[in-house]
Parts: C-alpha cells; sequence; structure tokens
C-alpha cells in the first residue's frame, strides 16, 4: 500500500523572529534538535514550555505530536493553529484523522485542501482514503454478510436444538411412561409369581404332607408289621394255649356231660338197683363196649 504523504513544515524560525525571547531562543533550539534526532515526544514537551501563543507554535507542536503518533493531541494543535498554511494545514488535519480510521473527516479535510489549492500530494491522499474507505465498506459488507451468514445459522442450529430438546422431552416423557407401565406390569407379574410361587410352595406342601403321611403309614404298618414278626412265636404260643383252653373247655364239656350222664344212671341204679360198677362204665368206654363184661 502507498503511504501517506504528510506535510511537515517547520515555523520556528519566523516564530523566532517574531515573537522569541532568549530563553525561548534556547527552548525552540532544543526543540528543533530533539525532532530532527526523531526525539519527537522530547520536542512536543520542549514545545508546551513556551510561553508565547502562535498559531505557527501550535502547528510546530502538532507536527512533533503527529511524529510521536499523539493523534488525538496533533488534531488540538492543528486546529489552534489558524493563521498558516490553510491547505497545509487542512492536510495535516486529514492525516491526523486518517490515522484514527475516520476516513469521512479525513476525505472531507483533504477536499476542503483541494479547493484552496490543488495539490497532487493531497489528491494522492484522498485517492488513497476512498481507496481504503470502499475497501472497509466491502469488508463490512463481507462482515455483514458473514454475521448474517453466521447468524443464520446460529439460529437454524437453535431452532434445531429446541427442537431436539423438544422431542427429547416428548421421548423422555414417553420413555418415563413406558417405564411407569413397565413397572406396573412387572408389579403385577412379579404378583402373579408370587402367587404361582404360594401355589406351588402349597401344592409342594401337600405333597410333601401326603407323602409324609404315606410314610408315616408305612412306618407304622412296618413297625406293626414288625411287631407282629416279634410276636409271632409268642402268638404260636398264644395259638397253643388257645388251643389247650379250647380242649380243656371242651374236655370239661364233656366231664360236664358225663356228669350229668353219672347222675342220670345213678338215678336209674337207685331206682332198678344197678350195681355201682357202672360208675366206672362213665370213666371206661371200653368197658361198656365190652359185650362180655357183666357185674352183675
Amino acid at each position: 500500500m502507498k503511504q501517506l504523504i504528510i506535510f511537515f513544515t517547520l515555523h520556528f524560525s519566523l516564530f523566532t523572529l517574531l515573537s522569541a525571547g532568549i530563553t525561548d531562543f534556547k527552548t525552540i533550539d532544543k526543540a528543533t534538535k530533539a525532532y530532527d534526532a526523531k526525539e519527537y515526544t522530547k520536542s512536543a514537551s520542549l514545545l508546551k514550555k513556551l510561553d508565547a501563543k502562535s498559531p505557527q507554535k501550535e502547528y510546530d507542536l502538532g507536527n512533533a505530536l503527529y511524529k510521536s503518533k499523539n493523534y488525538d493531541a496533533a488534531l488540538e494543535a492543528y486546529k489552534k493553529a489558524e493563521g498558516v498554511d490553510e491547505a497545509q494545514r487542512l492536510h495535516n488535519i486529514g492525516n491526523s484523522h486518517f490515522q484514527k480510521q475516520e476516513l469521512d473527516k479525513a476525505i472531507e479535510a483533504y477536499e476542503k485542501a483541494l479547493k484552496i489549492r490543488d495539490d497532487k500530494d493531497t489528491k494522492f491522499n484522498l485517492e488513497l482514503t476512498k481507496k481504503m474507505k470502499k475497501k472497509k465498506e466491502e469488508q463490512k459488507k463481507k462482515q455483514k454478510q458473514k454475521d448474517k451468514k453466521d447468524q443464520k445459522k446460529k439460529d437454524d442450529k437453535k431452532k434445531k436444538d429446541d427442537k431436539k430438546k423438544d422431542q427429547d422431552k416428548k421421548q423422555n416423557k414417553e420413555n418415563k411412561k413406558d417405564q411407569n407401565k413397565k413397572k406396573k406390569d412387572d408389579k403385577k407379574g412379579d404378583k402373579k409369581k408370587d402367587n404361582k410361587k404360594k401355589q406351588d410352595k402349597n401344592k409342594k406342601d401337600k405333597k410333601k404332607d401326603g407323602k409324609k403321611k404315606k410314610d408315616k403309614k408305612k412306618e407304622g404298618e412296618k413297625k406293626k408289621s414288625d411287631a407282629q414278626k416279634q410276636q409271632k412265636p409268642k402268638n404260636k404260643k398264644g395259638d397253643k394255649e388257645g388251643a389247650q383252653s379250647k380242649a380243656q373247655k371242651k374236655k370239661s364239656k364233656e366231664e360236664k356231660l358225663k356228669e350229668q350222664e353219672l347222675k342220670r344212671l345213678m338215678k336209674k341204679m337207685q331206682k332198678g338197683k344197678t350195681p355201682t360198677m357202672m360208675y366206672q362204665m362213665g370213666h371206661n368206654k371200653k368197658a361198656r363196649k365190652d359185650d362180655d363184661v357183666k357185674p352183675w
């Protein structure tokens, strides 16, 4: 890029001739030397110490401040320097606005300077400033378009995110509903399972009880069977005793019958005067059956 052309004409000599005293002359001399040595801040500081007020002093102060890049202070000094070369003063005011990127004000100052005097350097600075302004406007336009595009993307993303949030919220609500339903179903299922388990347990318990009863019955029968087996000899003995008891009963009955028969015979004998040997017949059947026995 082409550099901005600046006018820096010092008026120290003129200023000295018009109003400077010996002390001011020394200060001006030091300020001039500092300026030539590119010690612009020092030069500006020395010029500020001068008591005299004149457009030449303000213009030179403005140049020193401009060189030290203190553009705001330079503008203030240039504005107070009315009375020097007006076209040159406006040219440097334009330059100060340019450095501050105040391009419209710079263009305005350059155009005023050109109305006073047609100057190729001022024209160059004006064209340069206009190009800079156009470039900035294009950049601004592009930036605006970019910002608009970015904002649109941002808005679209926000809409998309909001939509997704709504969908997620809806989905979460449905999921929660499904989870609650599942919990209820699980509870019902668990209840059914518990009831089934209880039923199965009751069945098993019944089976166990039945089996226990059956086992107990078998055990009782087994014990009874074992007891009967153990008591079998006794039973045999008992059977024998029973048989003996029956035989005794039978014998007792026979004896009873014999006694009755004997009594009957005794009565008959008494009536028929039968010998007493007949008593023996009651005790000996063989003797009774013997036809040769004749007691009387």
